[in-house]
């Protein structure tokens, strides 16, 4: 949560409430491109309050599930219930979520405050203050008048993550997030997503580097084209159950 009066980023603990039991189930979910099987009877339960870690090489699907997940791009076959309802038939997408998935895009010729200024309006949840609290806790500064076409790629990343978080969603995708950040940022990203999962979000991070997704993650799911061949507990004993 943001505390406006010390003007930071900080730690707070509430009722995570609302739905009671799994929020996100896969059933059977499957997706078709063509004749190629891209993801193929993925079932998952997860809940809110955790950090879940998709893991496997670059074109094992990962990416593809986060866009079926947010209601970008429709099923074949299967059923995603978020919240205890089905999307694409209750609800076209997410009630609240925030996802960064592949190259995050933004207006080039604006900066970078007036981009999420942009995505900001569309709820209206939150103030232009709290925008700047996001981006100077990522080291972008709000002042700045560049235009994100002149961003480097780092910090383009960094306007990818705030768009995805600063409105406290419930649910938050994020697709390779430490992608072209340095330590320090790498670190702040990290306690960020510590504090969003005490409040009683439900994170997923997709990442082929196994060790950054052992230090977040509650479970891992690992994929291999396109299924879901095992899941563990990372801390325990490397004991991978095959699904």
């Amino acid at each position: 949560m943001w505390d406006l009066e010390r003007k930071t980023y900080c730690q707070i603990t509430v009722n995570k409430g609302g739905w009671s039991g799994m929020y996100l189930e896969l059933k059977n979910v499957s997706k078709k491109i063509g004749k190629a099987d891209i993801i193929k009877n993925v079932n998952l339960s997860m809940e809110k309050g955790h950090i879940y870690g998709l893991w496997g090489k670059n074109g094992c699907g990962k990416t593809m599930l986060m866009r079926l997940i947010s209601g970008l791009v429709f099923l074949s076959d299967g059923e995603i219930l978020i919240g205890g309802e089905s999307l694409g038939k209750d609800i076209s997408f997410p009630r609240s979520i925030g996802a960064l998935i592949e190259s995050p895009g933004f207006i080039p010729g604006y900066s970078g405050f007036k981009n999420l200024k942009v995505l900001a309006s569309i709820q209206n949840k939150i103030s232009d203050e709290e925008i700047d609290i996001i981006m100077k806790t990522l080291g972008l500064n709000p002042q700045d008048k560049k235009r994100v076409k002149k961003y480097s790629l780092g910090m383009r990343q960094k306007l990818g993550i705030a768009a995805a978080l600063m409105e406290q969603p419930d649910l938050i995708l994020l697709d390779e997030p430490t992608n072209a950040l340095d330590e320090h940022s790498t670190k702040i990203l990290k306690e960020m997503l510590f504090e969003h999962k005490k409040r009683g979000a439900l994170i997923i991070i997709s990442c082929h580097i196994r060790e950054d997704l052992e230090f977040l993650s509650d479970e891992i799911f690992c994929m291999q084209e396109g299924k879901m061949i095992s899941h563990y507990i990372p801390g325990e004993l490397r004991k991978e159950v095959e699904l």
